[in-house]
């Protein structure tokens, strides 16, 4: 729930997986009075990865900032928290979906960050996973990304060269408009 007297608060946390951990770290941010706006939760090898954005009153996140340290402690998490404000665009953007699946080798991410970074385009989040190809076994990499192509932008000339560029590296791709 956003609005203009809320302030916000970016929290990233890892440690050791362990079921209920989402409940107890949940629990303080409830207890506190504020609210999980956006979040990211992800089994990374054996450690959970939380990266969270909390809304609320001022008052409210600087209790919630002031149990932090003992709240890691008592889940055995590492955390950063980092005061923010709401997200302003300096134009408008069109939210474009991108995936990409390829033989798993280093810098396939670089390139593609290489790409849109040429463009003046940001990577609004981004996800990569591997696996072992149907039949074959070969390591595979995919990746998803959800990318705000500037307004102006020409379209059709993007991702015409978005593919010539992908098809040199050896790489699937599709680039379609986000459906959110």
């Amino acid at each position: 729930m956003q609005t203009a007297t809320n302030d916000y608060l970016v929290i990233t946390a890892a440690g050791e997986d362990q079921v209920g951990l989402v409940e107890r770290f949940s629990s303080k941010i409830t207890e506190t009075g504020c609210n999980m706006e956006q979040s990211r939760m992800s089994v990374l090898g054996g450690q959970f990865a939380i990266l969270v954005l909390v809304s609320g009153p001022w008052n409210a996140l600087s209790k919630l900032e002031s149990q932090l340290e003992a709240l890691g402690v008592q889940l055995g998490l590492s955390m950063v928290a980092k005061r923010t404000r709401a997200r302003e665009l300096s134009q408008p953007v069109l939210p474009y979906h991108v995936e990409v699946v390829a033989l798993d080798h280093p810098g396939i991410v670089h390139n593609l960050a290489k790409f849109f970074a040429r463009y003046g385009i940001n990577i609004e989040e981004l996800a990569t996973d591997t696996y072992p190809a149907p039949h074959t076994g070969t390591q595979m990499f995919s990746v998803q990304m959800e990318v705000g192509v500037p307004g102006p932008t020409h379209i059709p000339t993007l991702r015409g060269e978005f593919f010539d560029y992908c098809d040199d590296l050896n790489l699937d791709a599709t680039f379609e408009p986000s459906r959110a």
